[in-house]
C-alpha cells in the first residue's frame, strides 16, 4: 500500500458514514485499492450553483463529506455551476426556478469560494467553474448534447413525472439541467485534465448524478462512483433547511446565532445533526443517545456540546465558550445581549410588517405566525395583534422575537 492512504475497509467506513446512495461500492473499493497501489489520489468533485450568497449547514453536509476524501489524502475540486446555476436545478420543487442573471451568478461564486475553506483544506482543494468547457459548447454543442437523451428516460425523475402528472409547467431548459450536469464529469475526465472518479451530491441529486455516469459510459470512459447524502432537516425539525424557510444556521452567522439557534432546534433532530454535522464517533453519538433516553443524560448537556461544537468549526474554541456564556446569562438568566442592534424604521404600520423589515422574521405571514403563538414581546409585554400599528416614539421599542432575537425598533413617521 503506497504512503498516505489508510486501509481500503477504514477509508470505506469513513466514506460510508451518513451515506444515503453509494453507486457502486465495488467500483469505489475498486479504486481505492487502486488509489493506493499507484499513490495517485482519487479526484473527487462536487458541484455547487451559486443561486444564493450564503452558504448554510445544509450544505456542509456535502462539504464534511468533501473534507473526508481530503483526509484520506484524495484531491477534491469543488465544482462552482455559475453555467448551471443560470438553469436553475429544479430538484424538490414544485415549479420551475427563476433564473439568475450572469452577475447574480458571479456575485454569489465569490462568496462562496470564500465560505469553502472554513472547512475544506486549501492545499487539497481545487475551484473551478463550469462555464470553463460548458460555455463554449454553443448552440450546437446543445443540441448534440440532447440528442443523447429521451424524454421517457427524463420523466423518470420524481420531480419532473409529478409535475407533468399535476399539469404543473416544466420549461425546456430545466429538462437540459441533468444533462449539463453530467457534461460536466465528462469534460472534467476528458478535456479540464482533472479526471472524475467520484461525484458526491445531495440525494436529491441522484438522477442527475446517474446522468453523470451513464454519459461517461457512452464516452468510453471509466464511470465516476456516485455518493449522496441526506439533505439536512432545518430547525423548524420538519423541511429541509432552506434559508427562503427561515430554518437555516449560515456558515457566516455570528458565533452567538449559530450557538443560539442550534440550542432551538427539537431535542429528536440533534442526533442527526451529530452525525452530519460533526465527526464525532458513531459509537459516541450512540452512547448519547441511550444515555438521554434511559434519563441518564440531560439532552441540554448533549445539545450544548453540539452548540459548542459547530460554533468552533466556523469561529473557534474560545468564540464557543463564550457564546455559551453569553446563551446562559441571556436566555436560561433573562438577561439581555452585549449588543442590540438598534433599526430605524418608519412606523404607524403594522407590527408584522415591522418584523419582516427588520429582519427580525422572514416573511410578513411568518411574524403575524410569531405573534399569534405569543413568540413576540414589546418592552417586556407579550404583543397579541400582528396587524396593529405599532406608533412612532421618541425611545426604541425593545422587541423580542422567540428566545435568540433582539432589536430595539426606532420608530419615525
Amino acid at each position: 500500500m503506497a504512503a498516505g492512504f489508510p486501509p481500503v475497509d477504514e477509508q470505506l467506513a469513513l466514506l460510508r458514514r451518513g451515506a444515503v446512495d453509494l453507486v457502486s461500492e465495488e467500483d469505489l473499493r475498486r479504486k481505492l485499492e487502486r488509489a493506493a497501489a499507484t499513490g495517485r489520489p482519487l479526484v473527487v468533485k462536487a458541484g455547487f450553483d451559486p443561486s444564493s450568497p450564503d452558504l448554510h449547514l445544509g450544505h456542509t453536509v456535502l462539504l464534511r463529506k468533501m473534507r473526508h476524501f481530503q483526509r484520506l489524502g484524495h484531491r477534491v475540486v469543488f465544482l462552482i455551476g455559475d453555467f448551471t446555476a443560470m438553469i436553475g436545478d429544479p430538484t424538490g420543487k414544485k415549479a420551475t426556478r427563476p433564473q439568475l442573471t450572469r452577475e447574480q451568478v458571479l456575485a454569489n461564486a465569490e462568496t462562496y469560494a470564500r465560505q469553502v475553506f472554513r472547512l475544506l483544506d486549501r492545499e487539497q482543494t481545487e475551484i473551478r467553474y463550469n462555464s470553463e468547457w460548458l460555455s463554449p459548447m454553443g448552440a450546437e454543442g446543445m443540441v448534440r448534447l440532447a440528442g443523447r437523451w429521451t424524454l421517457a428516460r427524463m420523466m423518470e425523475r420524481d420531480d419532473f413525472r409529478t409535475r407533468f402528472q399535476t399539469n404543473q409547467p416544466i420549461s425546456i431548459h430545466e429538462l437540459l439541467y441533468p444533462l449539463v450536469q453530467g457534461k460536466d464529469s465528462v469534460e472534467m475526465a476528458k478535456t479540464a485534465g482533472l479526471g472524475c472518479d467520484v461525484e458526491l451530491g445531495g440525494h436529491d441529486q441522484i438522477f442527475n448524478l446517474l446522468v453523470g455516469r451513464d454519459l461517461m459510459k457512452e464516452e468510453g470512459l471509466e464511470p465516476q462512483v456516485v455518493l449522496t447524502v441526506p439533505l439536512l432537516v432545518g430547525l423548524d425539525g420538519h423541511d429541509k433547511m432552506s434559508k427562503s424557510l427561515g430554518n437555516a444556521i449560515a456558515v457566516e452567522d455570528p458565533a452567538q446565532e449559530i450557538y443560539g439557534r442550534t440550542m432551538s432546534i427539537p431535542d429528536a433532530l440533534m442526533w442527526d445533526w451529530y452525525l452530519l454535522l460533526t465527526d464525532l464517533e458513531e459509537s459516541e453519538i450512540a452512547r448519547r443517545r441511550r444515555e438521554v433516553e434511559a434519563g441518564r443524560l440531560h439532552p441540554k448537556g448533549v445539545k450544548q456540546e453540539l452548540a459548542r461544537r459547530l460554533v468552533a468549526d466556523y469561529h473557534g474554541d474560545a468564540a464557543a465558550q463564550e457564546a455559551e456564556a453569553e446563551f446562559e446569562r441571556v436566555f436560561a438568566g433573562g438577561g439581555l445581549p452585549d449588543e442590540v442592534p438598534e433599526i430605524a424604521l418608519r412606523g404607524d404600520r403594522p407590527l408584522a410588517t415591522l418584523l419582516a423589515e427588520a429582519g427580525l422574521a422572514p416573511s410578513r405571514n411568518e411574524a403575524r405566525r410569531l405573534v399569534e403563538q405569543g413568540a413576540v414581546t414589546i418592552d417586556g409585554e407579550r404583543a397579541s395583534a400582528p396587524l396593529a400599528p405599532l406608533p412612532p416614539r421618541g425611545e426604541p421599542y425593545l422587541v423580542k422575537v422567540g428566545k435568540r432575537r433582539f432589536a430595539r425598533l426606532r420608530l419615525g413617521g
